[in-house]
Order: structure tokens, then sequence, then C-alpha cells
């Protein structure tokens, strides 16, 4: 009872102080200081293995010391470093039902240093059809564990394009190949040989902790992607955009990065957090979600009671201003509470309006979400006509800064009673996802 007791009053404390200074803490300004650091053309689009990623790395680690965070774990800085296998494709050679596929049709992802494959092979022939969602269905197939020869209908010949400029990294090699190739062939017959450099290279996540007061054992997260897709050619991936060659990532996730730090600031400065929190900025999210996935292993997903993924929230969702969606809501009850502390406020949170899409599934919350965490995706992001997303146009002049200021504040004030102790959301039930 004289727990409880504590708990409330400090729910009140931190609720009175937070309506005092959350619009002194997050600025426009200063979201707007760091939305243009992280995607400003010198990150280079922030690909992994590039000298932008570790720019961008630097730069979140110098704002979490600046912010006075501690590393993870007891670690010396906030690098939670591990290894992943870069796969380049030598050469390749794709002929299906007597043609030979150029190479501007085909994107493989083998993880060995040669795979050669025909229609006896141990290799399942699957499609993406006119008319599917290419999102949904390239994931599924991405995330296969089987080799796979995926035909992609011509209709997404531009989907295919950013399927090629994917990094092709792997934990481990000898992992199953998939070749997905751009052509209507029925693919009765075909041959596959595909000849790779497999090169071992680091990468990291930046994660910062905010140790919990009387529950220091259980975790709060909140997270966003901090690479995106790094450099095309000019006038020859992107003829219809100019000569603008870097993608910057501004929404896709600059932003959510930038919302991480905010609010890594304003719950140092607030100091009255009962749970540790837990700022993660993950890497190779473009190519897989490997960081989070890594991530995730650090935990003992028990002690994790809530993970907020932020993705893309620079834009306004299909609602307009001041809303935002969460990804897999009826999962838990964790939407309800966020509701509940934004009780007669402006602001409003919706289930994610895009099932079809299977966001729940393709962000950096999934891991964590399969073993049991109330873990979802914050985004505005309007999958369905979404102007900027994946393309070099995808800038700062593009973004709504003043919306995801207030986006950020409805994170901070929506999740103060999870942080307290007083709510503790509802489990994910692992056996009913997919």
């Amino acid at each position: 009872m004289k727990q409880f007791i504590l708990i409330c009053l400090s729910l009140y404390s931190c609720c009175s102080l937070s309506a005092q200074s959350i619009n002194k803490i997050i600025k426009e300004k200063e979201v707007r200081r760091i939305e243009k650091i992280l995607s400003a053309d010198d990150m280079q689009g922030r690909q992994t293995f590039t000298p932008g990623i570790e720019k961008a790395s630097a730069f979140i680690e110098a704002e979490f010391k600046k912010i006075g965070l501690q590393p993870f774990n007891d670690a010396s800085n906030f690098h939670q470093e591990f290894y992943m296998y870069q796969s380049k494709t030598a050469k390749a050679k794709v002929i299906i039902d007597g043609k030979v596929i150029a190479d501007s049709m085909v994107a493989s992802f083998s993880y060995l240093p040669e795979i050669a494959f025909t229609e006896k092979s141990d290799i399942e022939v699957v499609k993406i059809n006119r008319g599917d969602k290419f999102s949904p269905k390239f994931y599924q197939y991405y995330q296969s564990k089987k080799n796979l020869l995926v035909m992609v209908d011509t209709a997404f010949s531009s989907q295919m394009k950013n399927v090629q400029k994917m990094e092709r990294v792997s934990p481990e090699p000898g992992k199953n190949t998939i070749v997905f190739v751009l052509d209507n062939a029925a693919a009765n017959t075909f041959s596959i040989a595909v000849t790779s450099q497999l090169i071992k290279k680091p990468l990291n996540n930046v994660v910062g902790v905010l140790p919990g007061k009387s529950k220091p054992d259980e975790y709060v997260v909140f997270s966003g992607h901090y690479d995106h897709l790094g450099i095309s050619k000019p006038g020859k991936d992107e003829p219809s955009e100019g000569r603008d060659s870097i993608y910057n990532g501004a929404n896709d996730d600059a932003a959510g990065t930038t919302a991480v730090i905010m609010l890594a600031k304003y719950f140092k400065k607030l100091n009255s957090n009962e749970r540790t929190i837990l700022f993660a900025a993950f890497v190779a999210e473009e190519t897989g979600g490997f960081g989070s996935k890594y991530f995730s292993k650090q935990l003992a997903p028990e002690k994790v009671m809530a993970m907020f993924n932020i993705e893309m929230i620079g834009t306004d969702s299909k609602w307009g201003k001041n809303s935002a969606y969460i990804t897999g809501f009826e999962k838990t009850d964790l939407g309800a509470i966020l509701q509940k502390n934004l009780k007669g406020s402006s602001f409003s949170f919706y289930p994610d309006p895009y099932p079809d899409q299977q966001l729940f599934y393709r962000s950096d919350n999934a891991t964590l979400a399969r073993l049991g965490v109330p873990a979802h995706t914050i985004s505005t992001s309007k999958m369905d006509n979404e102007p900027n997303y994946h393309k070099v146009s995808d800038e700062i002049g593009t973004l709504d800064l003043k919306n995801m200021t207030a986006i950020i504040k409805a994170i901070a004030v929506s999740s103060l009673s999870i942080i307290s102790g007083a709510d503790t959301p509802s489990r994910v039930d692992s056996t009913k996802l997919r």
C-alpha cells in the first residue's frame, strides 16, 4: 500500500512538473536543429558501412553524453557494437525459361561465396503479382528462411529499384539465398549462378540509459533507427528527380531518432522515472532490422515493460495534425493507456489504418513483440500515399516540424504513467503472431 501511494505521489508530481516544463524542453527550434543535422547532405544518406552512418552515430552519442545518459550494461561508451557480413555480388547470371535476364532486373541476397540453382534444386518459386501489396509481400519473402526465386511483376519496376539499392547484410554466412527477378515469366525452367564477396564488418546501435529510481530492473524503451539508403547515381536510378543523389531520410527515420534524443532530454530534466528508460538508435533497420534484433538479445524480455518505437512522424497523418497511429494497437492495451493519459488534450492516437501493410512486423518493434513485449511503432506515415517515402526528396523541407514537435510531446506525456510504474501494459500473445 505504501509503495502504491508513493507511486501515485510520484506520478502526480511528475505530471505537474511535466505540464510546467515540457514546452521549455521539447522545443521546435531544438527539434529542427537535431533533424537538420541528421538529414544533412554530409551524412551521405546514413547507409550501413559508410562514413555517413559513423558520423550520424558520433552525433547521437555526443547528444546522449551532453544530456547526461549512462552507457548500457556498464559499457565504456554508448556504442552497442556487433558484427555483420556484407555481401557484394561479383557476378550473376540468371536465365528464366530460356531468356537471359539483365542484371538491372535482378536483386540477389546470397551469403555464400557461390551458389547455383536450377528448377531441380532445393529452391521454391514464388511470385509478387500485379495487384498485390508489394511491401508486405517483399518482406514476407525477404525474411524467409528458404531458398526462393521471387518473380516480380513488371508493374513493380520502381519498387525493384529500391530492392536493388538495399545493402546485403547477414549476421552469419551461409544463410539461405533469395533472388528477386523483375519479369512476368512462369519460371518453369531456370538457371541461377551468383558469385559473392563476403566481408565481416562492425556496426553499432547507440544506446543510452536513464536508471530508474524504485524499479531499476523494469525497462521502458524509446527507439528509432538512424540508418537510411545512402547515395544513388543521379540521372540513372532517379531520372525523374533531377540531379539530387542523396537519400537524406529526413522522415525515415531521422524524425524518429530526433524524437528519441528529445525524449531523452525531457525525461532526464524531469528526473522522476521510477522505471529505467533505455533510449536506442538502431542501425541496419533498412536491411532487415538487424540492429534491433541484436539489441533485443541483450535484454530479458520479461523485464521490458513497454517499447515505443518511433518511425516517420514528420508528416501529417491521414487524420491531420495532432494525431498518430500505433501499429498492432489491438495486441495489447498500451494504446488505450496512452489515449487515457491524453484525455482532454487536442492529441489523439489511433489504431494502425493500414493493416494490409503488416507494419507491426516491419519495424524495429517486431523482435521484442514476438517475445511478448508490448512493443509498438508510433507513426504518421500515410503508407498508401507517402510521396517521399524511400526517395531522394525525403528532405527536411518536406516535414511539418511544428506538428512533429507536438507528436513528441504527446508521446512524452502519454507514457508518463508507464514510466512511473502506475500502469503496466498487457503483454503480446506471441502464440498468435505470424
